[in-house]
């Protein structure tokens, strides 16, 4: 009698409904459901690294036109506005959208971070004596100061992302565009002094030249990419870990690095 009500039982247990992530799946979690909007905060640390080279170039060959001193290629010198390098925190926030097709979350996203300062700054100068008198028929000793910086106080992305849900987890990969808030200076300065026997004479300064350009709260944009992890708590409560990877093609090419954390909460 009694195997028969435990063969009875065993015939019934295929006819019962099974759920998504129940017993008959073994010990796998049930998919987090991603879909819908959020919000949320963030603060991170990066690192901004600057080119500065060719920064100036355009501005000193303008300032140089029809001048005798461009017969010494002065336009072209490398004044040795290297790249530098600065260390920023930042804090900010993000919001977005996601859909969900089974374990695959697909969305789009703001994300918003305010810095200490992301940039840096650099100056150099150069100066040469002509080995021959120029077309004015004397010699030139020619010195370029030059300089250059970039802050960047506010950053903006706008990103398409993809991820795969995985228990409470949602590793995800993003692209897209940047867009910030930066403030610009650079100048050069020529000086030039003459001599009609060369470097064994005595030389006369001439009139100072130069250019200054600065640029306050200037748009600057470019390109990010990255990836991250989010990560359900309860409810719709969910803690983010994320690096992201920013180019900013402007005057001064800028690279920035940061990663960030965040507490976010989807509706």
């Amino acid at each position: 009698m009694f195997g028969a009500v435990t063969g009875a039982r065993a015939a019934d247990l295929p006819d019962l409904p099974v759920l998504r992530g129940g017993f008959s799946e073994g010990l796998a979690q049930p998919t987090t459901n991603w879909e819908g909007f959020y919000v949320g905060g963030q603060a991170g640390y990066g690192s901004s690294d600057e080119n500065f080279s060719g920064t100036n170039a355009n501005m000193l060959s303008a300032l140089l036109d029809h001048n005798v001193i461009q017969q010494m290629d002065v336009a072209n010198w490398n004044l040795g506005l290297g790249k530098q390098s600065q260390r920023s925190s930042a804090f900010g926030a993000f919001a977005g959208y996601n859909w969900q097709y089974d374990d695959v979350v697909v969305g789009v996203e703001a994300s918003y971070m305010h810095a200490n300062n992301f940039g840096g700054s650099s100056t150099a100068s150069k100066e040469l004596v002509s080995g021959a008198a120029l077309t004015d028929k004397m010699f030139h000793d020619v010195r370029v100061d030059s300089s250059a910086g970039i802050a960047i106080t506010d950053l903006a992305t706008f990103r398409a992302r993809a991820g795969y849900a995985w228990g409470c987890f949602l590793p995800y990969m993003f692209g897209g565009v940047a867009l910030g808030n930066a403030n610009i200076s650079r100048s050069v300065t020529v000086f030039d002094a003459i001599s009609s026997t060369g470097a064994a004479g005595s030389f006369t300064s001439l009139a100072t030249l130069s250019a200054s350009d600065v640029l306050h709260n200037h748009l600057v944009y470019g390109y990010s990419g990255g990836l991250g992890v989010d990560v359900r708590l309860m409810a719709g409560l969910f803690m983010r870990a994320e690096w992201e990877y920013v180019r900013i093609t402007s005057v001064v090419d800028t690279n920035i690095n940061t990663v960030r954390v965040g507490l976010g909460y989807k509706f």
